[in-house]
């Protein structure tokens, strides 16, 4: 959620590149925006909207500065306007902030009855009063910023500018992601990587509660206890063309096709140099997975593919509501969490009580270098590369793919697998797979035009394919705001078919042999209710009579339970998105939704 950047320079160009930087942010969400700059004292300009809107208000005034920091803001506190955009200035601070002062309310009044007066409704008002109140109690900015941040309780990455220093940032962090990068011509302090790549590929991690001085010419990184520490210079390995949309409509779109190489890549490097083949899953009491939206649905393909085949009883859940199960954790607990940004605030949450309580902690993660992956015992990257549109596609089939390795690692263990070399000519083939299967735009966009004017959908399945329902289900509403539900198929007798009228789309997915009939059964109890009904299953049945049940099959070819769930869920996520272009939605950018949820 939100975006920030700070750049300053010993060049004039700190307005343009900062809002170059703001524009490849634009993924993590936003609803208004905004940018202070020195041109002979600090100038504050802001937008409601898209940041277009911002560069046209850009374009009337001298921006020629060497200083710039700048933000997208996803409101939460007080509605999206001019007022509660940031940067926000109080005496002599002034500030963008990504994260939320969870006590903001008492700090302000406490700085209410100090005589300052605020202006919006924003946390984040208060945070830059709060360090203005300090700074003018301790005359040393370092020392102001550490001791505010002592009594600020919540999340926040702070890019600050002091107007009695007005060509130096000064940078914090707590539980939000913030990176120091390193240009040939300044320096920056930006949210991620993706917000400079195009200026410098060299950055340094910041840690929770590290302030960092930067001026054009040096960044130095101080601890809590002001003691001056060293930082590792990272050179990422991603470059500016991967946040560039390539010739493709939407980057939904070309992540989708980006899939059959990315997962190909895991099960490639599992096979040929696998870095967590020493990590024995068996050894432990018990399994916990733990993630939220798509991850968990993720974490739900991997709990059955565990369960099934490895035999290793696991619990998946929402990572928002694991800390109320914080008495089933233990020393011999496993817990496994799930993120793409490696940020997901809930997650992290999880991931830290868990530590208290002595169980050992495994990350799924993209994002290299990100909290999670720092915070872990043990991290195994997905490597999707950057994901930009809002709805995960790359992440989510990553994430499985991962799953399905730990299964067959755990498999080998325990000396259960079978059918070894026919499941790894699969996995090595599933490039070609996709390949064949993403190429089918026809059928889709087909299926897209009889559904995408009906105002409710339903998925239905049984076993692994109830999983995947749901995440079926939830690109659907996310892009389309079509509204969208998902059930087990034999849930559906318990009260949802009355939910059925003529017409309904149902999209029922069937492809494994043991539950086969059962789904159909339940998809002609749909049928029989005027359910215009959608079949998606294996070329196992090529020769069965579908033309009693189905208005439209979708035929995959069959491969075991460890790769078909990644085949399926590429089918519905290009009938999400062709729906979605019909009702011409912005598909990268859905409202209301950010893509790193850096807040709980």
């Amino acid at each position: 959620m939100c975006g920030i950047i700070g750049y300053t320079t010993n060049k004039k160009d700190a307005v343009e590149i900062a809002i170059a930087g703001l524009k490849n942010l634009e993924y993590r969400g936003y609803d208004s925006s905004g940018i202070a700059y020195n041109d002979g004292k600090i100038t504050m300009v802001k937008s409601k909207g898209k940041i277009a809107n911002l560069d046209d208000k850009l374009k009337s005034l001298d921006t020629t500065s060497s200083i710039a920091i700048a933000h997208t803001r996803w409101a939460t506190h007080g509605e999206p306007n001019e007022t509660n955009a940031h940067p926000h200035k109080v005496g002599k601070v002034t500030l963008v902030h990504n994260g939320i002062i969870e006590n903001y309310a008492t700090l302000k009044e406490e700085l209410i009855a100090k005589g300052y007066e605020f202006k919006s409704e924003t946390d984040t008002e208060v945070a830059t009063a709060y360090i203005d109140y300090c700074y003018a109690t301790y005359s040393d900015k370092l020392k102001a910023i550490v001791e505010a941040c002592k009594k600020i309780r919540g999340s926040y990455a702070f890019d600050i500018i002091f107007e009695d220093e007005p060509e130096t940032i000064y940078s914090t962090r707590k539980d939000s992601p913030l990176i120091i990068g390193y240009g040939k011509d300044g320096n920056f302090a930006a949210s991620d990587i993706s917000a400079i790549l195009s200026y410098t590929n060299k950055y340094s991690l910041i840690d929770e509660s590290d302030v960092v001085r930067i001026t054009k010419d040096n960044v130095t990184f101080y601890n809590s206890n002001l003691e001056e520490v060293k930082k590792e210079i990272k050179i990422a390995d991603w470059d500016a063309t991967q946040y560039q949309k390539n010739g493709y409509d939407h980057f939904m779109l070309k992540e989708i096709y980006e899939q059959p190489k990315v997962i190909q890549d895991i099960y490639t490097r599992f096979y040929n140099n696998c870095d967590y083949s020493d990590l024995d899953i068996t050894s432990f009491e018990k399994i916990h997975i733990v993630a939220c939206g798509s991850a968990m649905h993720a974490a739900l393909v991997g709990k059955y593919l565990l369960q099934t085949y490895a035999k290793i009883p696991a619990m998946v859940e929402v990572a928002s509501e694991y800390r109320y199960a914080e008495e089933l954790i233990t020393p011999k607990t496993l817990l496994i969490v799930v993120s793409q940004s490696g940020e997901t605030a809930d997650t992290l949450a999880a991931l830290r009580l868990a530590k208290e309580k002595g169980a050992y902690v495994v990350g799924i993660v993209n994002a290299v270098g990100s909290t999670i992956a720092r915070e872990v015992d043990k991290c195994i990257y997905t490597y999707a590369g950057p994901e930009i549109a809002v709805a995960t596609t790359k992440g989510y089939t990553t994430q499985v793919a991962i799953f399905a390795t730990l299964a067959i690692n755990a498999m080998k263990k325990n000396n259960t697998l079978v059918n070894e070399e026919k499941i790894k000519s699969e996995l090595l083939n599933v490039e070609n797979v996709l390949n064949t299967i993403i190429s089918n735009r026809e059928l889709y966009l087909d299926i897209a035009q009889k559904i995408y004017t009906h105002n409710d959908v339903f998925f239905i399945g049984r076993g692994i394919d109830s999983a995947v329902c749901m995440e079926g289900s939830l690109k659907l509403k996310e892009i389309s705001y079509t509204h969208s539900e998902s059930y087990s198929a034999g849930e559906l007798k318990h009260g949802t078919i009355s939910l059925i009228e003529d017409g309904t789309p149902v999209i029922a997915l069937a492809t494994n042999d043991d539950l086969f009939e059962k789904t159909v059964s339940n998809l002609k109890e749909t049928k029989a209710r005027g359910a215009y009904s959608i079949f998606i299953t294996t070329d196992n049945y090529k020769d069965y009579n579908f033309d009693e049940f189905a208005d439209k099959v979708i035929m995959l070819h069959k491969t075991s339970e460890f790769l078909q769930p990644i085949l399926v869920v590429v089918t519905l996520q290009l009938i999400a998105y062709e729906v979605a272009k019909l009702k011409g939605c912005d598909i990268d950018k859905p409202r209301n939704l950010a893509k790193s949820v850096t807040v709980e």
